[in-house]
């Protein structure tokens, strides 16, 4: 046989990903990522300024409904900085799981014809996403401005929260990326399961409305640390690492076996795609 000649073999078992063979395609994630920037506001008006009406005029109705009719507790904060510090990394997850979701699927074409490493396709929607979350802090500067809230020492904390939001991110996107390529009905049911997955955050509610005896069940959620952390950060108040940590270790579980079923499907996305 030729020495030349590389013969790639299907994998099988429960393996994790090969980050060397990533980051030998870094090209291609790069070209990825920046196709999905340009093809998200592509013939749009406003272009990029979405990443920032969007979220805000969420927030704005939130507001009025939670905040004003329903006299939401926002835990003494602004209601509309309250829920918009919510809305800033929930939108980013529920964006990428959406995207990442589809990425199999919306490059059949690519997976049928030649070799890559799959798991390039659902990183270049998570990352593709980071752009929106980077616009969307904007709003968060304007709102301290506003409402004349000094961020404390907390903010140093920040890396880690937006490392535990991608990595929730990333660990269900690449499991739902895998189970769309064989059932094509995990797109149809993400859109209204997101929706269901947003009163299971503190995002039009606090953390501290939740009943005592449902909190070691409910702090599992990845997501009540990072938004509660969120808040934290920016309006200098404790880190709640009781709320963060148990979220943390579900992030990395959540992670880790997202990989192993990515990798697992990996030999059959060629022949269902």
């Amino acid at each position: 046989m030729d020495p030349k000649i590389k013969i790639i073999e299907a994998t099988s078992g429960w393996k994790l990903v090969d980050f060397r063979e990533i980051w030998r395609y870094k090209d291609l994630l790069y070209f990825l990522t920046l196709r999905g920037i340009k093809a998200r506001y592509a013939q749009s008006i406003l272009g990029v300024s979405w990443a920032i009406i969007q979220p805000l005029f969420t927030t704005l109705v939130f507001t009025l409904v939670f905040g004003g009719l329903a006299k939401v507790d926002s835990d003494g904060m602004p209601y509309l900085l309250f829920s918009y510090l919510a809305l800033w990394p929930w939108n980013y997850f529920s964006g990428t799981l959406t995207e990442s979701a589809n990425s199999l699927i919306q490059n059949a074409n690519m997976i049928t014809k030649v070799y890559f490493p799959r798991m390039v396709l659902p990183l270049s929607s998570i990352l593709s996403k980071l752009l929106d979350f980077v616009i969307a802090f904007v709003v968060v500067i304007v709102l301290l401005i506003y409402f004349q809230i000094s961020p404390g020492w907390g903010l140093l904390f920040l890396p880690v929260l937006i490392l535990q939001l991608l990595m929730t991110s990333l660990g269900i996107g690449m499991f739902l990326s895998a189970m769309a390529v064989k059932y094509r009905d995990v797109k149809h049911a993400l859109s209204f399961v997101v929706q269901i997955l947003l009163y299971a955050a503190p995002v039009v509610y606090s953390t501290n409305a939740v009943p005592e005896k449902y909190l070691p069940f409910y702090i599992l959620n990845p997501m009540v640390g990072v938004i509660e952390g969120f808040r934290a950060a920016f309006l200098n108040r404790p880190m709640p690492w009781e709320w963060i940590w148990p979220g943390a270790i579900v992030s990395v579980v959540f992670f880790v076996f997202g990989m192993m079923y990515f990798r697992r499907m990996e030999r059959i996305f060629a022949d269902v795609a």
